[in-house]
């Protein structure tokens, strides 16, 4: 900057104005040229990436741009990343989500929350659910999801065209086919209609399963389940063209 405003003064003049060798303000200067090299790259990578996962948020780009960074002796920090996405208007903005698949204002009854401080250290040891709304053309379907909370891993699902407890009973039944038992087991979801029908609580006392339901419609109580969502429908951006029945 100060050679632009001083031209007629040389590198050597300035350096020795403020204490500095040329080595220094050279290895400065490439420093920078590298940093703006790398910026370009990382903006190029996330655009390709957004290609495919639109709605990916940042942490998640973070977590994958190592692996593509690692080859070019590039790396970058999460607060650098966050930094330059917002610079260049690539942070997402997400929008409350409609319409509402909870029903609580129902006679069935309500059952505790079981997993207060719950330790979890093995797999099939909590099951965690819940519905998401799909739209399609012109119309919405509603996916019910069962997530094992120490694996993560989603166990059973189901895609279907009403907010009845089929749906959330077809997804049971897939996760416990692949369970060898289901001894010990907790069920946790939130205080909606097809979780507390007749039909779908007599399914899980049938097989011992033991029933947890969030008490105060906080959807921290029931994080696991609304993440697994939030990831489907803002990152994974299940759109309406991709989804027929």
């Amino acid at each position: 900057m100060l050679l632009q405003l001083y031209p007629i003064f040389s590198v050597g003049f300035f350096c020795e104005l403020f204490g500095k060798s040329r080595q220094a303000y050279y290895e400065q200067y490439s420093d920078k040229q590298d940093k703006q090299a790398a910026d370009i790259l990382v903006l190029k990578i996330v655009a390709e990436i957004r290609l495919d996962l639109p709605r990916i948020g940042a942490k998640k780009l973070h977590f994958m741009l190592e692996e593509k960074l690692s080859p070019h002796g590039i790396k970058m920090g999460r607060d650098r990343l966050f930094s330059l996405l917002r610079e260049h208007g690539y942070l997402l903005r997400y929008k409350r989500r409609k319409p509402y698949t909870t029903d609580s204002n129902h006679p069935y009854y309500k059952y505790p929350n079981l997993i207060k401080d719950l330790l979890l250290y093995k797999a099939n040891q909590l099951w965690v659910s819940d519905i998401t709304y799909i739209q399609l053309i012109g119309k919405f379907a509603y996916l019910s999801i069962i997530t094992d909370a120490y694996s993560r891993k989603i166990v059973g699902y189901c895609l279907y065209p009403t907010l009845h407890s089929e749906g959330v009973i077809e997804a049971f039944e897939m996760a416990r086919k692949e369970c060898p038992s289901l001894k010990g087991l907790i069920h946790h979801s939130d205080r909606g209609v097809q979780y507390c029908s007749a039909k779908y609580v007599d399914l899980l006392q049938n097989n011992k399963v033991k029933i947890s339901m969030t008490e105060n419609g906080d959807p921290y109580e029931n994080a696991i389940a609304e993440r697994i969502n939030g990831i489907l429908k803002m990152e994974l951006f299940v759109r309406k063209d991709l989804c027929k029945l």
